[in-house]
């Protein structure tokens, strides 16, 4: 999977894809992340890429031509399955949607800035738009590292234990269950039994009713009717 990112400040992008599981990754060539400096297809010498908005108001906007050129110039190189926005009032980003997502092949991701992007790139080019919660970020690029990390990790061979992400909160419309580690018995507070009978069967009815459980205490809207 190769994933564009347009970027008004591509090093803020660096270090989360620089290390770990992204990392690994993509020297795996199971992961291709490009990051692309908005500013090389700035309209001048200044290197602007934003302007005031039109109707007056605080903030400044990112303006069309650079976005545009941006685009047009990746998408001569190989086309996208996505073209996707990180945006405050985009779909509310979720493990469905990384499910989905991680299937693709190509996506390219644009980072917001300032006041935000000229409507007419979202309205010309931008097939899908995310937000990671209710709440304003300086830039997009926090956001999109967050999606490409919910992503990666989800593509066949990034984690070294391919069933690992099948157990994660969300995946089946529950949280996670509580997990331990050694020492069994940590200054009086004890593993479950269950856990230590080595009896699969009774393991995995056990964490399903823990899952379960915590479900209901921690997030009930997520259980519907159920």
């Amino acid at each position: 999977m190769t994933i564009d990112i347009i970027t008004a400040v591509p090093e803020l992008l660096e270090s989360p894809f620089g290390h770990s599981i992204m990392k690994r990754a993509q020297e795996k060539g199971l992961l291709n992340v490009r990051l692309h400096n908005l500013r090389k297809w700035a309209i001048n010498k200044q290197a602007q890429i934003d302007d005031y908005q039109y109707g007056g108001g605080a903030g400044m906007v990112m303006m069309c031509e650079p976005l545009a050129n941006a685009i047009d110039e990746l998408q001569k190189d190989q086309p996208y399955d996505a073209i996707i926005y990180m945006t405050p009032d985009g779909k509310p980003f979720n493990q469905q949607t990384a499910n989905q997502l991680s299937l693709e092949g190509n996506l390219l991701i644009i980072c917001g800035h300032y006041k935000g992007i000229d409507e007419r790139i979202r309205t010309k080019y931008v097939t899908m738009e995310i937000s990671i919660g209710d709440y304003v970020l300086s830039g997009g690029e926090l956001a999109a590292a967050v999606v490409v990390d919910a992503i990666g990790r989800l593509i066949p061979g990034v984690l070294n234990d391919e069933t690992s992400a099948l157990f994660d909160s969300f995946q089946d419309n529950l949280l996670a269950p509580p997990v331990y580690t050694r020492p069994a018995d940590f200054r009086g507070d004890k593993v479950p039994e269950i856990l230590l009978q080595g009896d699969p069967k009774k393991v995995e009815e056990w964490r399903f009713e823990q899952s379960l459980e915590r479900t209901k205490t921690r997030r009930p809207d997520m259980l519907g009717d159920l």
